[in-house]
């Protein structure tokens, strides 16, 4: 059986890291997020502070085909020099985001994993949303920044995400269509968030074995 891989998009202040986490903590596997990032630069050799600078940021220069026509030629082509850093950046993590699926189960946040990762047997893909209230006071608390400074974080961050994963995929950020399975965090708290997510990977996995 191939590795168990679940892969979460989310609204800035839902919560989707945190539900990451514990999920990892569950199965006993590991969760990555910004650990991405190093594990992307260690293998493309391009420098950190490339990918923490061009994280889930949109583009709107180059040809999308001409990005996903490098990635299968590797980092050496002359038009893999040539490409613009944020493109650099994103084929590197989607290079990476497959090595990880084969090499072990384990969680992906963000960064259209799940669109690296469509044709992967045993992948669930879930976006985390959550009501603005509660998204708000989260980012607030965490950040230590005022209600309204939260919002406006909140806003800027999920418009980069939904730029950025409906550039580089063919789907739509946070559409129902776009996932396996939706979820509104604030519905079922963090914990109960996550046990609903394990229930449908058991029962998917029940109804596969049949």
């Amino acid at each position: 059986m191939s590795n168990l891989i679940i892969t979460i998009g989310r609204q800035c202040g839902s919560g989707g890291r945190a539900i990451g986490n514990r999920l990892a903590e569950k199965l006993n596997i590991k969760c990555y997020d910004k650990e991405l990032l190093t594990l992307a630069a260690k293998q493309s050799g391009l420098c950190k502070e490339l990918f923490e600078t061009h994280d889930e940021r949109p583009t709107n220069s180059f040809l999308y085909s001409l990005v996903m026509d490098t990635y299968s030629m590797g980092y050496t082509t002359s038009s893999f020099l040539d490409m613009p850093l944020n493109h650099k950046v994103f084929l590197a993590q989607f290079d990476t985001i497959k090595k990880l699926a084969e090499e072990e189960s384990c969680i992906i946040v963000g960064r259209c994993a799940d669109y690296a990762l469509a044709d992967h047997p045993n992948m669930t893909s879930v976006f985390i949303s959550a009501d603005m209230d509660a998204k708000i006071e989260r980012i607030a608390k965490l950040y230590e920044m005022t209600k309204d400074k939260a919002k406006d974080t909140i806003i800027k961050t999920d418009k980069k995400r939904s730029s950025y994963y409906n550039y580089y995929s063919n789907k739509k950020w946070g559409d129902v269509g776009s996932y396996d399975l939706c979820l509104n965090s604030t519905r079922l708290g963090i914990e109960g968030t996550v046990d609903l997510i394990l229930e449908y990977i058991k029962i998917k996995d029940r109804i596969r074995r049949k």
